[in-house]
């Protein structure tokens, strides 16, 4: 049975800066396309930080996407919103043409207009909130004040919600949701992504780093949530003992940037520290696939996107404990290493001993390759995802 679905994301292809929901989007609606299905998504028109030009509908990968013009740069900025008015006829004229709509992200502009189009033309709505839903992390306030007039109303009408792992389905019981309402559905990587891998020393050789340096790798936006002073200061306690080595920091400035560059030389490291800016596509692929180790040092990460792809390039991973994807890959000893979040020391033994050892590093990096191709196909996901439509228009 073939469906017409609209998916709905603050932001869309090719706008990578801005995170995973939107790739998560960009792959699910690709794939259901490949599997028969009409796909349109609603997002803005914003594109790594500036305003897009030409055509406001587009045709991505046989997805119809309509670009929504963003009404200011400014209201991004302070209030991390994209306020998309021109969206609010378009819905109003063809929500009631979808079977389904599916709905990324929890507390954005373009969820409330939708949402109540959804409800008015009896169309159901499935919501993924990508890890957003907890109010303890930054601007608490306008999170409650976001839920009492829109949030709560939001989840109440849903028919399904869709949880990454078993965490993030508690964070919808605490938010008043009903076991039969959630669906634990991983995120997944397209394997085929993975299977022409650039040559090894590709992006050494663009930034001259020699092939005897080992490299330290994290990718992730700057900011302080993702734990970044911590491995400078493991990175920096290592390197007066193992010198042939760099730290290798990936990923768009979300505020932190300059922070970081003054810690690295308070620590002593501004020269073995390389902030790269953010890569994609071809450019992203040959960092991982050059560096010794994937490190993601969360305070706080409801799956963590990165580390699939970092297994899927064959490297061993040292993540926190928090990141919900480190916690069905990463086996200890196996494919990498938990540490706790903050833990300075942990961190550092955990990095020393992948440095220090290369054939036990390699072996946990193929062990981690083996693993999320067995687990975390995008493939199979749509199809969980498809099932899960399908059966609340039933």
């Amino acid at each position: 049975m073939s469906l017409k679905i609209l998916q709905v994301v603050s932001c869309f292809y090719p706008a990578w800066a801005y995170g995973g929901p939107l790739k998560v989007a960009y792959d699910v609606s690709r794939k259901l396309v490949e599997r028969g299905h009409e796909v349109t998504v609603y997002t803005s028109d914003m594109n790594n930080g500036c305003l897009r030009t030409g055509s406001r509908i587009k045709e991505v990968d046989g997805i119809q996407v309509h670009y929504f013009k963003n009404i200011s740069p400014l209201v991004l900025k302070e209030m991390k919103q994209f306020i998309t008015p021109e969206m609010i006829p378009v819905a109003k004229r063809e929500i009631r043409g979808f079977d389904v709509v599916h709905l990324h992200e929890y507390r954005t502009f373009q969820n409330i207009i939708v949402q109540h189009y959804a409800k008015k033309y009896r169309v159901p709505y499935v919501l993924q909130a990508h890890g957003s839903l907890p109010r303890t992390i930054a601007k608490q306030e306008l999170k409650w004040i976001y839920d009492v007039f829109f949030g709560n109303r939001l989840l109440r009408d849903t028919s399904k919600v869709i949880a990454v792992n078993q965490m993030e389905a508690e964070q919808y019981k605490s938010m008043g949701m009903y076991n039969e309402k959630i669906e634990i559905i991983p995120h997944g990587i397209d394997l085929a992504e993975f299977t022409d891998l650039p040559k090894r020393g590709t992006f050494r050789k663009k930034c001259g780093i020699n092939s005897e340096e080992k490299l330290i790798l994290y990718i992730g936006r700057l900011h302080e949530i993702k734990g970044i002073d911590i491995l400078m200061k493991a990175y920096a306690c290592l390197a007066k003992e193992l010198h042939s080595t760099k730290l290798v920091i990936t990923g768009p400035d979300d505020g932190y940037l300059s922070t970081y560059k003054e810690l690295a030389t308070q620590l002593g490291v501004e020269r073995k520290i390389l902030f790269t800016g953010p890569l994609y596509g071809r450019d992203k692929l040959e960092v991982y696939v050059d560096a010794d180790m994937f490190v993601l040092p969360s305070r706080y990460e409801i799956f963590g996107m990165t580390i699939l792809e970092a297994c899927a390039c064959a490297k061993p991973v040292v993540a926190t404990d928090v990141c919900g994807a480190a916690r069905g890959i990463i086996m200890n000893g196996s494919t990498g290493f938990l540490v706790q979040p903050e833990n300075v020391l942990e961190l550092t033994e955990a990095l020393r001993r992948l440095l220090t050892n290369e054939a036990e590093s390699k072996k946990m990096g193929m062990q981690a390759r083996e693993r999320v191709m067995n687990m975390f196909s995008i493939q199979n996901v749509v199809v969980k995802i498809e099932n899960l439509y399908k059966e609340i228009l039933r």
